[in-house]
């Protein structure tokens, strides 16, 4: 079989776009945006428009904001298409420098809250496991338990709230990602 994806960008410049963007906190340093589930956070194959780069972008500017010394118009970090959280933006190349250090030592603390399919074991515990991309499809993340593929991944979790086939947990990554992680339910 063979597959032919025909999706290439006409153009690698973001267009700025003058989108909703639901500001939590912003100071002359940085700014935290709550974006919403289905958003996109940045340009890519088939989401050339409506993502929150595209927004930051035109908000920015509009803030003279000089976006084209911003690495990534100053995205720190990114969460997924349908989770809803908080994104921290750089407005300035100190604060980016600051901020992805943080992240990439890990000294930044993210937390989540999640409805899961399932009721867990264990009120709370510790999921550990490889995260990388499926080996046959690439759109999707997989837990590899053996690390023998994906980045080390280590998951805090509390149960909040039972509700029969679906548990309300806490989350806390110490590092990595939470995709596709597997754990043993009642």
């Amino acid at each position: 079989i063979v597959v032919f994806v025909i999706c290439r960008s006409e153009s690698r410049d973001v267009l700025p776009e003058d989108l909703p963007l639901n500001i939590a906190y912003e100071d002359n340093a940085l700014m935290i945006v709550n974006k919403a589930a289905g958003m996109v956070v940045h340009p890519g194959c088939g989401n050339y428009s409506g993502t929150l780069v595209n927004g930051l972008s035109y908000y920015l500017q509009q803030e003279n904001v000089d976006v084209e010394s911003l690495t990534r118009v100053g995205l720190v970090h990114r969460i997924d298409k349908d989770t809803t959280g908080l994104v921290v933006i750089a407005k300035t190349d100190e604060a980016m420098t600051l901020l992805a250090a943080q992240f990439k030592k890990h000294t930044v603390y993210r937390r989540y809250i999640a409805l899961v399919w399932g009721d867990l074991t264990e009120d709370e515990g510790t999921i550990q496991a490889h995260i990388g991309r499926n080996i046959r499809f690439r759109k999707i993340m997989d837990a590899f338990p053996d690390g023998e593929h994906g980045k080390d991944a280590i998951t805090h979790y509390k149960v909040l709230e039972r509700f029969n086939y679906v548990t309300l947990v806490e989350l806390r990554l110490e590092t990595g990602r939470t995709h596709q992680i597997r754990v043993h339910m009642k």
